[in-house]
């Protein structure tokens, strides 16, 4: 399984350590860089409400926040895929993102809160199995 574009099922820790966190310190690393080193660059992102139900994406930033978004975009949501396939979901579900608020919270909790199941299903064997057998 590459990082790109991984493939089969996603175990919920991986998701979390290999991905997830990776968002989240990019999230707070990028708009600092960018108002360190980029105070007046364009394009900016600002936005004067607090809190935005539908970009969940960081409130304000510049071309380093804006690049690391866009190189992060597919391989975030391969992931999302894949710990979908692990709990054996398609795709489709990516689009409980176009509830504000509700599906967000559907796909974190599906995505982010609940195991792997136990058994194989349509997208692949159980992760972490086949390593397992090989030893």
């Amino acid at each position: 399984m590459s990082w790109l574009v991984p493939t089969g099922r996603l175990r919920r820790r991986d998701w979390w350590l290999r991905y997830l966190l990776l968002l989240l310190v990019l999230g707070v690393v990028a708009p600092a860089v960018d108002t360190a080193w980029f105070p007046d660059s364009y394009p900016r992102l600002d936005r004067d409400s607090g809190i935005s139900l539908l970009w969940p994406g960081p409130q304000q930033g510049g071309p380093v926040t804006v690049v690391s978004a866009l190189v992060l975009l597919a391989p975030a949501v391969a992931a999302m895929v894949t710990r979908l396939h692990d709990r054996d979901h398609s795709a489709w579900w990516l689009l409980w993102n176009l509830l504000p608020g509700l599906g967000t919270f559907v796909l974190f909790v599906t995505v982010g809160l609940l195991g792997s199941r136990p058994e194989p299903n349509r997208y692949g064997p159980v992760p972490g199995h086949v390593a397992a057998q090989s030893r």
